[in-house]
């Protein structure tokens, strides 16, 4: 197969096709493009509901904190309580009523520093609090799955520029971890002698080199060869870990480690802190040891071609399946170039 001429690509995780054009790459620009935000922020800022010591909209005021500090959602999606069974019985009209708990994580009180500006020392102090809050909240019987992410810059939605991300946590297991849990299941009992598939995944990427960003004795940065946004990435670890609580101190720095290297290389892409949505994929927190399962984070920026200009997922898209211009290879080459 030419990889330069059009071709689709599986994501094993979602068993969902991708299209390839490289040859559009080229094509002129006329579409949407988007204003940069200011980059020069306070390291305080009096009107952030964010920032240590100030008042948050609900009225409760935070703490003068110096680390990572974690509250619940003023605003929450998810409420506590709720019957598990409640909803309709028609086939075609099914519901029931989903309980759980959202909570902010911020990252640092310094209103104008993002993640790839931390020092890794706290990078690893949110990475132990993503752990902390799986512990604590896995370990009660109403939640089932515990998802932890972050979106960074206006363009993602971001209501708020003070370094934070978010986790919520679900009785009921979620749509696309629900996905990924599946084909992972389907590859390990697919045949004898195989690994858990990003395990098997993983090792394939480091024998071939071509999309690999970083790697240290523990994690794995790349651009997935199934990637859907033009410089998406994931961070692998290199041995079996289910969920983010099993890994080790030194896994920990190591994930650390490859997660500033990754934003850091955003970051310098196209002279701007570089918008994405960040989020970790873990076994769920049911009492099962899902052998199937490794755990993983994915970045899906949505910038295209400069700091102004974005990808949409709109008409053939949305109607029939992803496409991407770029190859995952050349975007790689592109990021390791920096």
């Amino acid at each position: 197969m030419n990889p330069l001429l059009p071709h689709r690509r599986l994501n094993p995780l979602t068993n969902e096709w991708i299209l390839v054009s490289p040859q559009r790459a080229q094509r002129p620009w006329l579409g949407a493009v988007e204003k940069r935000a200011p980059e020069t922020r306070p390291a305080h800022d009096p009107g952030c509901y964010l920032c240590a010591g100030n008042t948050r909209a609900n009225g409760m005021v935070n703490p003068p904190y110096s680390g990572v500090y974690v509250f619940d959602n003023d605003f929450p999606a998810l409420l506590a309580g709720g019957d598990a069974s409640d909803g309709t019985t028609h086939p075609l009209l099914q519901s029931h009523q989903e309980s759980g708990v959202c909570r902010v994580i911020c990252f640092s009180p310094r209103h104008d520093l993002t993640l790839p500006e931390l020092p890794l020392a706290q990078i690893r102090d949110v990475i132990d609090t993503w752990a902390a809050q799986c512990a604590e909240l896995g370990a009660r019987d109403d939640i089932a799955y515990v998802q932890l992410f972050e979106n960074k810059g206006e363009i993602m939605g971001c209501s708020n520029p003070h370094p934070h991300g978010q986790l919520w946590a679900t009785r009921h297991m979620p749509t696309e971890p629900a996905k990924e849990q599946r084909a992972q299941q389907a590859w390990l009992s697919g045949a004898t002698g195989r690994q858990p598939l990003l395990l098997d995944y993983v090792e394939h990427e480091i024998r071939d080199g071509s999309r690999v960003l970083f790697a240290n004795a523990h994690f794995v940065g790349l651009v997935p060869y199934w990637a859907t946004w033009p410089f998406e990435t994931m961070i692998l670890p290199r041995r079996h870990h289910p969920r983010l609580v099993d890994l080790s101190g030194a896994e920990r720095d190591g994930l650390a480690e490859v997660m500033r290297q990754i934003t850091q290389t955003y970051d310098k892409l196209f002279g701007v802190s570089f918008p994405y949505s960040m989020g970790i994929h873990q076994a769920p927190y049911d009492g099962a040891t899902h052998a199937a399962w490794q755990m993983h984070l994915h970045f899906y920026p949505p910038l295209l071609r400069s700091a102004t200009v974005k990808k949409f997922l709109v008409g053939y898209e949305m109607l029939a399946q992803a496409q991407r211009d770029l190859t995952p290879e050349q975007a790689a080459e592109r990021l390791r170039a920096l």
